[in-house]
């Protein structure tokens, strides 16, 4: 960390409908983050603000992530980060056709054309202790006032079929649900509305994070849960509050397709740094 209290750390800044990263490239120099740190820079009054944390660092693929929530706890997964974060390499590289490895899994990333980014974010995991859950339930119906669907797409969510998303009390829900004692790691929590065929409403209050304009894991997490229930077929469009994300459940994977955005590059000062580390 002395270094990048003496010159500071550079960093980007992104999104993907909203859902917003800071992002920083550590391929080139090693950085050390620590809690503090992060929730310093997720202050959006006092740091930079976001929903998610990612860092870049060289993999045996052509890169490796890791993610932070904003409350400082790492993350397997991160959909719309991964999406944003494969559309700068791709720019990079000139390639259309990348592999990236996260505690999830390697996930493969491509252009989908028309300035969209895909990326396969691995099978679903299904039963209650891979999810996990505190103990063995139907994780098509859990025990929880709503029956909601429980998926794990490398980090645990929580799906209500609703009525009207948009009448939820999201807030106050949400952070019910997120640490309920079913979920001993915590939970993502969705609510979710059927529109018509194969298309979906979605609100989202993300773990560690609170509520949020869009989420990647959690839009392909509601996808799974729908095909699951029957309620739609396996490609579904997911419209969010940030915008609107294409879900497809196909046998290599749960694909999530949408656009992204690099808002701006920047750095954290050596006076920032040293006073939050």
């Amino acid at each position: 960390m002395s270094d990048a209290i003496r010159i500071g750390l550079p960093f980007m800044k992104m999104h993907g409908l909203g859902n917003d990263f800071v992002v920083v490239d550590a391929r080139a120099r090693s950085v050390e983050l620590p809690v503090t740190l992060v929730r310093a820079i997720a202050d959006r009054r006092r740091g930079v603000g976001f929903d998610q944390l990612a860092v870049i660092t060289v993999g045996q693929a052509d890169a490796h992530l890791v993610f932070y929530n904003s409350d400082g706890s790492e993350s397997a997964a991160c959909g719309n980060a991964t999406r944003c974060i494969a559309r700068y390499l791709m720019d990079e590289t000139g390639k259309t056709d990348l592999t990236l490895t996260t505690r999830r899994g390697t996930l493969r990333a491509r252009d989908a054309g028309a300035g969209l980014t895909s990326v396969n974010m691995g099978q679903p995991q299904l039963d209650w202790c891979d999810i996990p859950l505190a103990h063995e339930v139907d994780t098509l119906a859990l025990p929880i006032d709503g029956a909601p669907v429980a998926t794990g797409m490398g980090n645990p969510h929580c799906t209500f079929f609703v009525e009207d998303a948009d009448e939820i009390d999201l807030a106050g829900r949400g952070a019910a649900i997120e640490t309920h004692a079913l979920f001993p790691e915590r939970t993502n929590v969705q609510f979710a509305s059927l529109m018509g065929p194969d298309h979906v409403r979605l609100r989202v209050w993300e773990r560690g994070a609170g509520i949020t304009l869009a989420s990647g894991s959690s839009s392909c997490a509601v996808a799974v849960a729908a095909v699951r229930r029957g309620l739609t077929g396996r490609e579904v469009r997911i419209d969010l509050d940030g915008g609107t994300l294409d879900v497809a459940w196909r046998d290599d994977g749960v694909w999530m397709t949408g656009p992204t955005m690099h808002v701006a590059d920047g750095q954290l000062t050596p006076e920032f740094m040293k006073a939050v580390t």
